[in-house]
């Protein structure tokens, strides 16, 4: 922005120069809410470390094993996810079109983590693991929970920065603030198995 002032009969000219922004508005806030949602998590793993950590014998007796190797599974289709919504970014940065692909891709495989994890509740519950049943009932479905809703949230995120790209109006920084949501709810993953499930 130019803004001229006269003095002493001539007009002299004052440039004001823009700064380049690191990141844009969308990636800076998306990055500020997953650092509080970060301690909100480890909230719950300190709780759930604590009242593991106290208890004589674990999990409770009575209780049905969790489903590690299940789980571990459907831990490594989330990992997959995150790789193709990193092929779907360098798609994105040399042509658009191509992106539509492993973003769709990236989807499938976060829709299937949560249908999986669905039907892993339904089958916990036969077992007798419910939400009153114990405190290991009570710290699983609250923590996994939690997550599953998070995924669900930056499921839509993902399918709103789809439908931009469909309709061809999707910038870098609109999928740069998906990416940072996905990956936070990939990366929080393997920290929660490795915590309630081992």
């Amino acid at each position: 922005m130019n803004a001229g002032t006269r003095s002493g009969g001539h007009i002299r000219v004052v440039s004001e120069s823009r700064r380049e922004s690191i990141a844009s508005n969308g990636v800076v806030g998306m990055l500020l809410f997953v650092a509080a949602e970060a301690m909100f998590f480890a909230g719950f793993i300190s709780a759930f470390t604590i009242v593991r950590a106290g208890s004589m014998v674990w999990p409770p007796p009575g209780q049905p094993r969790l489903p590690v190797e299940a789980t571990a599974f459907n831990t490594l289709v989330l990992l997959a996810s995150a790789g193709c919504l990193i092929w779907a970014r360098r798609a994105f940065n040399r042509d658009r079109e191509s992106a539509k692909k492993p973003l769709t891709l990236a989807m499938a495989l976060g829709a299937f983590f949560v249908v999986f994890q669905g039907a892993e509740w339904v089958a916990m519950l036969g077992q007798g693991l419910t939400l009153t049943s114990s405190t290991l009932g009570s710290f699983f479905y609250l923590i996994v929970g939690v997550h599953a809703l998070h995924v669900i949230a930056a499921l839509a995120v993902l399918g709103y920065t789809w439908r931009r790209l469909q309709r061809g109006w999707l910038v870098s920084s609109q999928l740069a603030t998906a990416e940072v949501f996905w990956y936070f709810v990939v990366g929080v993953w393997p920290v929660l198995y490795l915590t309630v499930y081992l």
